[in-house]
């Protein structure tokens, strides 16, 4: 990884500018890499919360101050984190958010009492706030001329890290106790030494990359039609975000409530989602890239809108089926938003992503929280039934001004 990265950076005799016209696929490779292991760490908390809350007698209302600590930190910081960094580039913060992570962990494991856990909380939670926006900025750096594939590599990362994090803690802290969550700061760990390479390499390259976002600042778009559109984007993220929260946390218990099913089938069924998922987040870039991101905005918010319409009225075959196809295109969207909303403000890639990433995760925090209350008034169903019209909300693309490259 050295070798290349600096042969990237100082040994290809080309200049940098022509460097950041191609795309750096090791670069990207790393961060996607990166991304995997701070998201699978991140998970690590919230997947220990039966264990904390018996081992140290928290209260049901303890546990949603935890959870509420750790989305303040890792969500609403990472705008602002994102807005600094890019009026005051900061290649190396990369391993230093990994550091606050590896520090949390190390906490975490040792935390006897609800105070201890809030300051693991909140130190985990800072260091996604860090991470993210400045890992989001090097992925467009490398990315040359395909910031899409850049994005959905990038993120792909993030889901498998999500999805593994869980099972890791299923295998490693749930039989060994709290104090094996220190284990984990060995990802860290590994993840400081990678982003270290990774801020070498961003390093040389972060001063022209702001030229040239700078250079590419006039997009002929007004402040009005950019905060117009930065609007509209939000909504199209709470509706996707909102309509994803309702599978990833309830779906199972549809399937049990609805159909019958036993628990490990039902969870089959949640694997075989979250892996169209996983393609729908690979998929999207690149299309994007080839046809623009406003098309693939169109197809993937407002044209999953007939299977979601569908999927509370069909049977248990189809309702599979269904799953596939709405995890695919539903999927997709994130990296065409994100990159749109980069070419809307190029100055301020930072910001941008981390505001992004920051509403995203707490409109899948926010959706969770109020779908499951939804789910207690009336019933699992009728939760479907809802959500099943938010992608509708995908008819406001229409007033998304055309890019050049969108």
């Amino acid at each position: 990884m050295k070798t290349t990265l600096v042969a990237t950076a100082d040994q290809t005799g080309l200049p940098v500018e022509d460097a950041l016209n191609a795309t750096t696929y090791p670069v990207i490779a790393a961060i996607s890499f990166a991304h995997l292991l701070n998201d699978m760490m991140q998970s690590v908390l919230l997947s220990i919360y039966p264990m904390l809350k018996l081992g140290l007698d928290l209260t049901f209302g303890q546990i949603g101050l935890i959870t509420l600590v750790y989305q303040l930190t890792a969500s609403l910081l990472q705008p602002l984190i994102g807005l600094y960094t890019d009026h005051r580039p900061k290649p190396y913060s990369l391993p230093v958010g990994m550091g606050f992570t590896l520090v949390g962990l190390l906490s975490l494991s040792q935390a006897g009492s609800f105070e201890g856990v809030l300051i693991s909380a909140m130190l985990i939670g800072m260091g996604s706030s860090v991470f993210h926006p400045e890992s989001s900025r090097v992925a467009r750096m490398a990315a040359g001329s395909q910031p899409g594939l850049s994005q959905s590599i990038f993120q792909i990362g993030g889901n498998l890290g999500s999805a593994i994090g869980p099972l890791l803690a299923a295998l490693i802290v749930v039989p060994h106790g709290q104090q094996s969550a220190a284990w984990f700061s060995m990802f860290a760990l590994i993840g400081v030494v990678v982003l270290c390479f990774v801020g070498r390499w961003s390093s040389h390259h972060v001063a022209n990359f702001r030229k040239r976002m700078r250079a590419h600042a006039d997009n002929g778009l007004t402040r009005r039609q950019i905060g117009w559109s930065l609007a509209i984007l939000g909504l199209l993220i709470f509706s996707k975000f909102f309509y994803m929260a309702s599978l990833t946390s309830y779906y199972t218990f549809y399937l049990m409530d609805k159909f019958g099913l036993t628990l490990p089938h039902a969870q089959i069924y949640l694997f075989v989602f979250l892996f169209a998922v996983a393609a729908g987040t690979v998929a999207g870039g690149p299309i994007g890239d080839r046809i623009g991101r406003k098309r693939v905005i169109w197809g993937s918010i407002l044209g999953v809108a007939p299977f979601t319409i569908l999927l509370p009225h069909v049977g248990l075959f189809w309702t599979g089926v269904l799953s596939v196809v709405i995890g695919v295109i539903l999927a997709s969207a994130f990296s065409a938003i994100l990159v749109y909303a980069q070419e809307l403000l190029p100055g301020k890639v930072g910001a941008i992503s981390g505001l992004f990433f920051g509403f995203a995760f707490g409109m899948g925090g926010i959706g969770a929280a109020l779908l499951g209350h939804l789910a207690d008034v009336t019933s699992i169903t009728t939760v479907y039934q809802v959500c099943a019209y938010l992608p509708l909300i995908g008819f406001m693309t229409a007033f998304l001004p055309a890019l050049e490259k969108s």
